[in-house]
């Protein structure tokens, strides 16, 4: 099942791990494994990444980190086919992605006696392209009549827990979801707070934007580990966060 319906599909080029992540999927949805089993997987999955990396095993930290992106999607896929939606997956799936991105770039800064500010400019950067990607995402799913709404646009409160979860668990998970993300999303919302106005995006922007999403990020690290390009890793994601500016100027250019 696919968070839109068939007219809105488009090719994400950062869920290459799609197909693994429904074949998973499909092997949990008869068993007693939930969506948050498999969102604690890809968190250990991203830890063994980093040990990888303490360790100077780059093939295989690159490999877990597509293992990470992979287990990233077959949660949510689970979910869908077990029609067991959640805040709690959805904010606990956030955390874990941020804090695994500080500490994996943290890592990289520490293996490769780079700049702790430019890491963390690096960290920005990389918070900021993932926000836009997912800003723009979210907009086109509930634009979409078939389309997945559990996450919302503007995270301005706690949202009543669906059946199957706990208030108070949604409402502290919701807490530190602001708490690492708002700064983002206003950023993102005042560079282009008229996007959810105009036309429905079109299949092309949208891959465009793709690039920005998260498992691309963790194919492009993978890929410079594998050509030992680590002292290059936050650099290029400094200058890669330059497209921002392209790709929302395109959207209020050209698509409104």
């Amino acid at each position: 099942m696919s968070k839109l319906s068939a007219d809105n599909r488009f090719l994400d080029l950062s869920d290459y791990g799609r197909p693994i992540a429904k074949w998973i999927a499909e092997s949990l949805k008869n068993t007693s494994a939930t969506p948050i089993h498999v969102t604690i997987a890809f968190g250990i999955s991203g830890l063994i990444a980093i040990a990888c990396l303490l360790t100077e095993h780059y093939w295989a930290a690159g490999a877990f980190l597509i293992l990470k992106s992979i287990l990233d999607a077959a949660d949510g896929e689970l979910s869908r086919i077990k029609n067991t939606p959640s805040y709690t997956g959805r904010y606990l799936d956030s955390t874990f992605d941020i804090i695994l991105n500080a500490l994996i770039l943290a890592t990289i800064c520490y293996i490769s006696h780079s700049s702790w500010f430019y890491t963390f400019l690096a960290f920005v950067g990389i918070q900021l392209q993932g926000t836009l990607y997912n800003y723009y995402y979210v907009i086109l799913r509930h634009k979409d009549a078939g389309g997945d709404t559990t996450s919302r646009i503007i995270e301005d409160k706690a949202p009543t827990a669906l059946k199957g979860e706990k208030q108070a668990t949604v409402n502290v998970l919701f807490f530190f979801y602001t708490l690492f993300y708002s700064h983002f999303d206003k950023i993102i919302y005042q560079f282009d707070k008229n996007a959810s106005k105009g036309r429905r995006f079109p299949n092309w922007f949208m891959s465009l934007v793709s690039l920005y999403g998260l498992g691309f990020q963790l194919l492009i690290i993978t890929i410079m580990l594998a050509f030992n390009l680590l002292p290059y890793i936050i650099p290029f994601f400094i200058f890669y966060s330059f497209l921002l500016v392209v790709f929302i100027a395109i959207r209020r250019q050209f698509i409104v």
